[in-house]
């Protein structure tokens, strides 16, 4: 690798650094920099500005800067302080040929585990020998961590909590880098009974009391009594003692070795508390999402079944362990399904984004993950004469979440890096929040990534998401995040908290056996997460065939690199500073078209029109954001009174004020301004009204449909009970279904009639099954009669089982396998009377999108009669009218019918005698069709 060999001088490096500073912060062009000025503070450069210097350095002066010096260095005289002890010559980073980590005996799983602690002790039994952690280092020569040292050394720091007081369901707080010690502190809680608390370790030493203080709300939520921190973190004892009268003791990692306590098994349950992920750790009240052993079972497991996770993956992660993502779904994964967790400290990848590249490409990674950011990230440091010997092509998952993804990201970096092996099937973005564990929907493996087009126009105005044609340019772009985990659900549901229909955007809910039981200590927000059995999720979203399209964020929250800033104690603090107009502020994040990442933005209006005055207005705002956030705004724009935005009772309009933000509009005076708030303010009042006039439209429909349906099933009834004969009772339900279908504007599509009315003798129909609404679809559409098959439960009301008898239904029983032979021998008896019988495949149905496992009695009543089955498709019916809800909505129907499917021809072809053989048969070529053509995802994947 070629580099410049320039010595090391103080003038060079005040050249690299002003050049950054002003590239960064064009305002700074005419400001005197020096060697002193804070990075933060005084220059205003965020972490990655800071990355981007040091890498400039390295490569000017031909040196590798320790990694501690991102982490330390406050000022360009500190990096020179280092950069003079050096010797020239960059590291190696190249993969070099080390010895694997003992991997012996193929692993089992602990499936019969009902807590963490169990799921440990398991592997620790089983297999104590086998890698579990890889620490990676640079030259190959980081340490390892076998199932039987995390249980040992667990068991150690769990004696030593016990003896300083742990009771059974104290929260502990776990302020550790990526490390060793992180895992024993974590699991040694869990083993002495307690709940770990992890919040993120200082980005540099000399901040630690800053940074505590950030923490001191956590801490006064919590109520923990014992915090596990790094050496510098006992300097701060005393302020956070007073900060937080609960906490008894500050302790380090070395301190708990050195304890030699007896460790005591405490008896811990599936229902109890294994940690709090806390959503906001830096602004605003924190929320500490309480998550118990069986929830973070329920996904670990649910999410391996998606990824058909095994003991030969290796899961390579840089990811933060004080995150979710980085804790539940790359550690605690890879500890239950026994891979090989390969992990570096955020840190480490931050300061050379190759890193990460190069850890897959050594240990022949198949599953990382990172924020949208880090894809990003690579794509802006690495440059093509970095990356020799990446060899990506083991990687059959890299997980895109945490945040929003960016499609265009996930197309550059699969372009950029399919040179180097990745296959861009591995890309697979994913949805997920701490109020679920981490998982909530995955899409199928090794599919990639599905970025729909969609009007913008309709999007926008109408909240539709209809797919843009290729010929049109105004569309936005939205990813699927795919299909909702094994055992959970997803709805996305309006204003007013009605379920709406597939394409239509919403509030975003879930639930399922993941989802947590509330906030800690916050019953307040606990009740605001629930809407009944289900949980907001606070985004807003869309759903096309099942699958889930993340649209944005309901409230404020801005999103930077990975990270929650939550703008509302900011913005008083900023108010509070002289010249700055209190209550006048506003904070919001806008997208970084280059960075594709979060773009912070701090707009504070001022009276002072004086150069100097404003320019220490924006140093003192950086520098109080660095103090409350830990990292300065991206821009600080001080505008005149009445630039922020606000409503009629004073509250701020952060997404008024970005929109004017983005449009340039930030600072006009006079007239221009109130007219174009003016504007703003009839903007937001007719999109509000649209919403008001949807909602009103779309209960109106609702009351309309129920009152047609409601005047029309009595004639329905009357008929099927009361007509002469088989056929005129059959006449009588259509003709009313299709009244039905009439009045209420409901498209009725039908397809392949031809098949059904060409048939001569008995035949059976099999159907899939979505809502209510089915069956009188089916009465509609189907050109010749058919009976029903029907499950008991409809015989026992007189309502349901006089209509079905007078329309010769059959009625069998679902539960009773002692029935079923007796069933199976009265429905061949039926079929001699010629007239179709229909099945429902399915046999029920239920809220969730997808196609479900047939049941066998359809078919194999077709194999023992040599009958044949003709598939038929419903497509709608579920937007409609969905399981649970009694809102139906405006939609169109497709029914298509398909081809016969010969029992006898499936014989001959096969060669198979045997009628289960023949049945099994028959289900499958079925079920294919009607997957291809009810535009619902197939729920028996995995």
């Amino acid at each position: 690798m070629q580099q410049d060999q320039s010595p090391v001088t103080s003038q060079k490096l005040l050249e690299l650094l002003r050049t950054l500073a002003v590239e960064v912060r064009p305002e700074l062009e005419r400001e005197k920099i020096s060697l002193e000025s804070s990075f933060e503070k005084e220059l205003g450069l965020d972490s990655l500005s800071r990355v981007e210097l040091i890498s400039r350095i390295e490569r000017a002066f031909g040196l590798s800067l320790p990694e501690s010096t991102f982490a330390e260095a406050e000022n360009g005289r500190d990096l020179l302080r280092v950069l003079t002890t050096l010797r020239p010559g960059l590291a190696d980073l190249a993969p070099t040929a080390t010895a694997a980590p003992l991997r012996s005996e193929t692993a089992a799983l602990p499936e019969s585990a009902r807590t963490l602690v169990e799921m440990l002790e398991w592997h620790a039994a089983h297999h104590g020998g086998r890698v579990h952690i890889q620490l990676y280092q640079d030259d190959g020569r980081g340490g390892t961590v076998t199932y039987a040292q995390l249980k040992s050394g667990a068991q150690a720091f769990s004696g030593a909590l016990q003896q300083m007081g742990l009771g059974k369901g104290e929260p502990v707080v776990i302020m550790l880098p990526t490390g060793a010690d992180y895992f024993f502190t974590f699991f040694g809680i869990l083993m002495a009974g307690g709940i770990p608390v992890p919040i993120y370790p200082p980005a540099r030493p000399s901040q630690i009391e800053e940074h505590m203080r950030r923490h001191a709300r956590i801490l006064e939520n919590c109520q923990a009594g014992i915090l596990v921190t790094l050496d510098e973190g006992k300097r701060a004892a005393q302020l956070l003692k007073g900060l937080s009268p609960s906490l008894r003791q500050i302790v380090t990692a070395d301190e708990l070795r050195g304890f030699n306590g007896n460790y005591l098994p405490i008896a811990v349950s599936a229902d109890d508390i294994a940690f709090l992920q806390y959503t906001s750790g830096s602004t605003g009240n924190p929320k500490g999402v309480m998550l118990t052993h069986a929830n973070l079972l329920a996904n670990i497991r649910a999410m391996g079944k998606a990824v058909d996770a095994s003991p030969e993956d290796v899961f390579v992660s840089w990811l933060p362990l004080y995150h979710d993502m980085g804790l539940i779904g790359a550690w605690l994964g890879s500890l239950y399904y026994a891979a090989l967790f390969v992990v570096m400290s955020p840190l480490s990848f931050l300061a050379r984004p190759e890193r990460w590249l190069r850890a897959i490409t050594r240990h022949k990674g198949t599953l990382t993950a990172s924020p949208n950011f880090g894809y990003e990230y690579c794509l802006h440091r690495l440059k093509d004469l970095e990356l020799d010997a990446i060899d990506l092509s083991s990687l059959r998952a890299a997980f895109n979440g945490a945040e929003a993804v960016n499609p265009t990201t996930i197309e550059r970096f699969s372009e950029h890096f399919a040179p180097y092996g990745f296959d861009k099937r591995a890309m697979t973005p994913v949805y997920g929040l701490a109020e679920s564990s981490v998982g909530v929907t995955f899409p199928p493996i090794g599919r990639g990534a599905v970025i729909e087009r969609v009007e913008r126009d309709t999007f926008m105005h109408r909240h539709e998401a209809l797919p843009a044609k290729e010929e049109k340019s105004h569309v936005l772009h939205f990813v699927s995040s795919g299909l909702p985990l094994t055992g959970h659900q997803i709805r996305v549901v309006d204003a007013a908290g009605h379920e709406l229909p597939e394409r239509r955007e919403g509030r975003l809910e879930f639930r399922g056996p993941s989802a947590t039981s509330g906030y800690y200590r916050d019953a307040e927000k606990t009740q605001q997460l629930f809407d009944g059995e289900w949980l907001d999720s606070g985004d807003l979203a869309y759903i096309a065939g099942g699958e889930l399209y993340i649209t944005g964020r309901i409230k404020d929250i801005i999103i930077r690199a990975g990270r929650n800033i939550y703008p509302d104690e900011l913005e008083k603090a900023i108010g509070d500073i002289r010249g700055i107009r209190k209550g006048c502020v506003a904070i919001f994040g806008a997208t970084d078209p280059q960075t594709a990442t979060e773009h912070l933005v701090v707009l504070a209006e001022t009276r002072s029109e004086d150069p100097d005055e404003r320019r220490k207005l924006q140093q003192q705002v950086n520098a109080l954001a660095t103090d409350l956030i830990g990292t300065p705004p991206d821009e600080v724009l001080l505008a005149p009174p009445g630039s922020v935005l606000k409503t009629s009772s004073g509250k701020i309009r952060r997404s008024a004020s970005r929109q004017m933000y983005e449009q340039g509009k930030i600072g006009q005076r006079g007239r221009a301004l109130i007219w174009q708030i003016g504007g703003l303010l009839l903007s937001s009042a007719a999109v509000q009204r649209r919403r008001m006039a949807e909602l009103l439209k779309a209960s109106a429909f609702a009351l309309y449909g129920w009152s047609c349906f409601l005047l029309l099933v009595p004639f329905a009834w009357l008929g099927a009970v009361l007509m002469p004969n088989f056929r005129l009772r059959f006449k009588a339900i259509r003709t009313v279904a299709r009244l039905f279908a009439w009045t209420t504007r409901t498209p009725l599509d039908v397809v392949g009639s031809e098949n059904l009315s060409g048939i001569k003798g008995p035949c059976i129909i099999v159907v899939n099954h979505a809502s209510y609404l089915d069956s009188f679809v089916l009465a509609a559409a189907l050109p010749e009669p058919f009976r029903f098959v029907a499950k008991a439960e409809f015989s026992r009301q007189l309502i349901t089982r006089l209509p079905l008898e007078r329309l010769q239904g059959e009625f069998v029983d679902r539960f009773d396998t002692g029935k079923s032979v007796d069933d199976a021998a009265r429905l061949l008896t039926a079929l001699k009377s010629g007239s179709p019988l229909l099945f429902f495949a399915e046999s029920t149905f239920t809220r969730v999108p997808g196609l479900q496992p047939f049941y066998m009695g359809a078919f194999k009543t077709a194999a023992d009669a040599a009958l044949p089955v003709v598939p038929v498709a419903i497509r709608g019916t579920r937007s409609i009218l969905r399981d649970g809800s009694w809102f139906p909505h405006r939609g169109k129907i497709t029914v298509t019918i398909g081809e016969i499917i010969d029992p006898t021809e499936i014989a001959r072809e096969s060669g198979k005698e045997n009628a289960w053989d023949v049945a099994v048969a028959l289900r499958d070529r079925a079920r294919s069709f009607i997957l291809r053509h009810c535009g619902e995802p197939d729920l028996s994947r995995g």
